[in-house]
């Protein structure tokens, strides 16, 4: 009965809800489709200025924001930013040293051939082999800082720990790309105990329909359990990347049931990304599973999923 109930309520809220189509920004912004966040004015600015922003910071995953310490702030996937309205023009904008702020050291691994590699005085730390490659490359102190650790493991990976920043080896990835920037800024977000829904995505700030990335596809039905003879809900619910509604989503819904029958039935998503399918039958065996297959498109995106039930008496 509380299952039942719960579906009931949820059903309610997904169409009764009013989603509205998701617009972006003003000129001074630029909105990320990916992770359903803005940056904007400055921060922007200081964005764009790197050409390897996207590689080396990764994609927004707060809008800009007043932190605990009152300074403005916004989080990245691979950093956080910080305003410091007392600098220079063009200098206001700072990357937080997540690396010293995340460090933890699990203990140095040994590293041999001291020739690969390049000491830092002002730390006493090196840098070697193909990380220094990518030290270099990516704008090495100025971007990362110095070295506040040498090689060491972490979360079954060699690591090591910049003031700025961590950087990674993927021995999995192909030659010349196995080492990246950690993804430290959901590390220190959750670590400082930041506010969860600052990470829930918010509409953009100009007048561009955001761009729809991926399909989420879900379906879930009315009753779990029915009777013999009796009518069912199947609620289909299609939904971009942020979770924000698709409409006019196509859809095709195949019901298997116990006798080997398939039954096809189409439907369209409305304003709130949902559609709904109506059964009813007769006469089906008891304890059977029934159980639907839904496919969903939306240009040339697509996502799938399944729901069942079971005949219970």
């Amino acid at each position: 009965m509380l299952r039942r109930s719960f579906a009931v309520v949820l059903a309610i809220f997904l169409l009764s809800t009013s989603w509205g189509p998701v617009r972006a920004q003003d000129q001074g912004s630029k909105y990320f489709s990916e992770t359903g966040h803005n940056v904007k004015g400055e921060f922007l600015v200081f964005y764009n200025s790197n050409p390897n922003a996207l590689f080396l910071y990764g994609y927004p995953i707060t809008e800009e924001f007043v932190d605990k310490s009152n300074k403005t702030v916004q989080y990245f996937q691979r950093a956080r930013f910080e305003y410091d309205p007392n600098q220079p023009a063009g200098q206001r904008v700072l990357l937080t040293q997540l690396g010293r702020q995340t460090f933890v050291s699990t203990g140095p691994l040994n590293v041999a051939n001291t020739l690969a590699c390049r000491t830092y005085s002002e730390t006493g730390y090196a840098v070697c082999f193909a990380f220094l490659e990518f030290f270099d490359q990516y704008g090495g102190v100025t971007q990362f800082g110095y070295p506040i650790s040498g090689f060491e493991y972490h979360e079954n990976k060699i690591v090591q720990y910049f003031e700025k920043a961590r950087l990674e080896w993927q021995p999995w990835k192909m030659e010349g790309q196995r080492v990246v920037v950690s993804d430290l800024g959901r590390m220190y977000f959750d670590t400082l105990g930041e506010d969860p829904g600052l990470l829930s995505p918010v509409k953009p700030l100009n007048n561009t329909t955001q761009d729809v990335i991926s399909l989420q596809v879900r379906a879930f039905v009315w009753k779990a359990v029915t009777l013999s003879s009796d009518s069912q809900l199947v609620f289909v619910i299609v939904q971009d990347q942020n979770l924000q509604p698709i409409a006019n989503a196509t859809c095709s819904t195949m019901v298997h049931w116990p006798d080997g029958r398939t039954e096809t039935v189409p439907l369209t998503t409305n304003t709130n990304g949902v559609g709904i399918v109506p059964l009813s039958f007769v006469s089906q065996p008891y304890g059977s599973l029934i159980y639907t297959d839904v496919a969903c498109s939306f240009g040339n995106l697509s996502g799938k999923t399944t729901t069942s039930f079971r005949i219970w008496y």
